[in-house]
C-alpha cells in the first residue's frame, strides 16, 4: 500500500533549527548599520573631500588617501588572527564586535571635527575608523554559518548585503538632503561635509542595536591551542592543503577583491577628477548605485543557490570586467552612470556570494578561524588594490583612466583562479572535520 501522506514542510528552509527569524534580521541589520560608513566615508563623500579640501588638491593627495587605507587594512590583517583566536577560545565574537562598533562610531564622528589642512590627523582617524569597521565586519560575518543552513548561506548572506545597501541608501539620503539644504544657504563643503559624518556615526550606533539585542552567541569556548595566533594561522594554512578548494578560493579572493576594494575607495575621486562631478552629483550617483547594489545582493543570493556559488561569482567577475572597460572609455556622464550602476549590481552580488562560499567551505569547528582567513584575504586585497591605483596615478602624473584599466587586471586574474574551485568537493572535505 502506497502512503500518499506528504512529509511536513520545513517551517524555515533557510535558518538552522532553533534560530529565530528576528536573529536573522538582527544579523542582517548589522550590514544595514555599518554600510553608511563605507558609503559616506570611503566611497561617496569623505574621500573626494579629503583630496580636494583637506589636502588642498595636491598631486600626492590620492596616493596619501590610498596609502592610509592600505596601512589601516594592514593593521586589520595583522590583528585579525589574534581577534579570531580570542573569539574562538572565549566564544566572544559578539563582545569584540561591540568594541569595534563603538570604536568606529567615535572615530567617524571625530573626522567631522577635522578642517582643511589637518592632513595628518585626518589620515590617523581614517586609519582607526576603517580598522574598527573592517574588524567588526569580519567578526559579524562569522555568525553566518551559525544562523543559516549550509545550502542556504547565499540567501541569508544576500539578505544581509541587500539590507546593507538599503542602509547605505538611507544614510546617503539623509546626507544628500542636508547637503542640498546647506548649499541652498551658501554653505561650503568644509561646512556641510563634517555634518554628514555626524549623521553617519549616529545612524551606525542606532541601527546596530538589533544585532546586539537579538543575536545569540552560539559558539562554545574552545581550549587554547598553546601556540600564538599567527602560529595557529600558519598551521591552519599548512593544513588547508586538505581543503584545496577553500585555499584556492582564498587566493582568488585576494585578486578579485583587490579590484572591488579599489572601486569602493576611489569611485568618488574618479568621478570628481575624471568626470568633473561635484559633491552633490557624486552623492546622487552613489545613492542610485546603492539601489542597484541592493537589487544585486538580494536577487543574486537566490540565483547563487540555484546555479551554484562558483558560477555565480564567475558571472559577477565578467560583469566587473565589463564595468572597468565602460568606465575607462567614458567621455560622457551618461556612459559613466552606466558603468557606475553596473558596478552596483556586481558589487552587491559578488560580496554576498563570496561571503556565502567561505561559510559553505568552512569546517564547523573552525568557523571563526576560517572567516579570519577570509578577512586576511580581503584585507590583503584592500592593501594591494587601492595602493596600486594610487601609485599608478602618481607615476603617471594623475592619469586616473590608466589606473582604472590596471584595476581591471585583478578581476581577470580572479576569474582565472576561480576556474579551479569545486564547491561541492570543498564542502565534503570540510564535513570530514569534527
Amino acid at each position: 500500500m502506497v502512503n500518499h501522506a506528504k512529509a511536513p514542510l520545513d517551517p524555515n528552509p533557510v535558518l538552522r533549527p532553533g534560530v529565530r527569524r528576528r536573529e536573522a534580521l538582527g544579523w542582517a541589520m548589522f550590514d544595514f548599520a555599518n554600510s553608511g560608513y563605507t558609503t559616506v566615508v570611503i566611497t561617496a563623500i569623505y574621500g573626494a573631500y579629503f583630496v580636494s579640501v583637506v589636502a588642498g588638491g595636491t598631486t600626492w593627495a590620492t596616493l596619501a588617501w590610498t596609502a592610509a587605507l592600505a596601512f589601516s587594512n594592514l593593521l586589520v590583517l595583522l590583528s585579525a588572527p589574534v581577534l579570531g583566536a580570542w573569539a574562538d577560545v572565549h566564544a566572544g565574537k559578539k563582545r569584540l564586535a561591540a568594541l569595534t562598533t563603538i570604536g568606529c562610531v567615535l572615530t567617524t564622528a571625530a573626522l567631522g571635527w577635522i578642517g582643511p589642512g589637518s592632513v595628518v590627523l585626518a589620515l590617523a582617524l581614517l586609519v582607526l575608523s576603517n580598522a574598527f569597521f573592517s574588524s567588526g565586519g569580519n567578526l559579524v560575518a562569522a555568525f553566518l554559518p551559525e544562523l543559516a543552513r549550509p545550502q542556504r548561506l547565499g540567501t541569508l548572506s544576500g539578505w544581509g548585503w541587500g539590507l546593507g545597501y538599503i542602509g547605505g541608501l538611507l544614510c546617503l539620503a539623509l546626507c544628500l538632503a542636508y547637503i542640498h539644504w546647506a548649499q541652498a544657504r551658501g554653505h561650503t563643503a568644509s561646512e556641510f561635509v563634517p555634518v554628514t559624518l555626524f549623521i553617519t556615526a549616529a545612524l551606525f550606533a542606532l541601527t546596530a542595536l538589533p544585532f546586539f539585542i537579538w543575536v545569540r552567541e552560539r559558539a562554545l569556548p574552545q581550549p587554547k591551542s598553546g601556540v600564538s595566533a599567527w602560529a595557529q594561522v600558519a598551521k591552519t594554512w599548512r593544513e588547508s592543503a586538505r581543503f584545496q578548494d577553500m585555499r584556492r578560493f582564498l587566493i582568488c579572493i585576494v585578486f578579485y577583491q583587490a579590484g572591488i576594494m579599489t572601486v569602493i575607495a576611489l569611485a568618488a575621486i574618479y568621478a570628481q577628477e575624471v568626470m568633473g562631478f561635484d559633491t552633490a552629483q557624486t552623492v546622487m550617483m552613489i545613492f542610485v548605485v546603492n539601489i542597484t547594489a541592493a537589487i544585486g545582493a538580494l536577487g543574486f543570493g537566490y540565483l547563487q543557490d540555484r546555479i551554484g556559488p562558483v558560477r555565480g561569482i564567475a558571472l559577477t567577475l565578467l560583469g566587473w570586467i565589463a564595468m572597468v572597460l565602460v568606465a575607462w572609455s567614458s567621455e560622457t556622464a551618461a556612459s559613466f552612470w552606466l558603468a557606475a550602476n553596473l558596478a552596483g549590481l556586481c558589487l552587491g552580488a559578488s560580496q554576498s556570494a563570496g561571503r556565502a562560499l567561505v561559510g559553505y567551505l568552512a569546517p564547523d569547528a573552525q568557523r571563526a578561524e576560517f572567516f579570519g582567513l577570509w578577512g586576511l584575504a580581503v584585507m590583503l586585497a584592500s592593501i594591494v588594490g587601492p595602493l596600486t591605483y594610487g601609485l599608478v596615478t602618481w607615476l603617471t602624473g594623475g592619469d586616473h583612466r590608466t589606473a582604472m584599466l590596471v584595476t581591471g587586471l585583478y578581476f581577470v586574474i580572479g576569474l582565472v583562479l576561480l576556474r579551479g574551485v569545486n564547491a561541492e568537493r570543498g564542502y565534503r572535505a570540510a564535513q570530514t572535520v569534527r
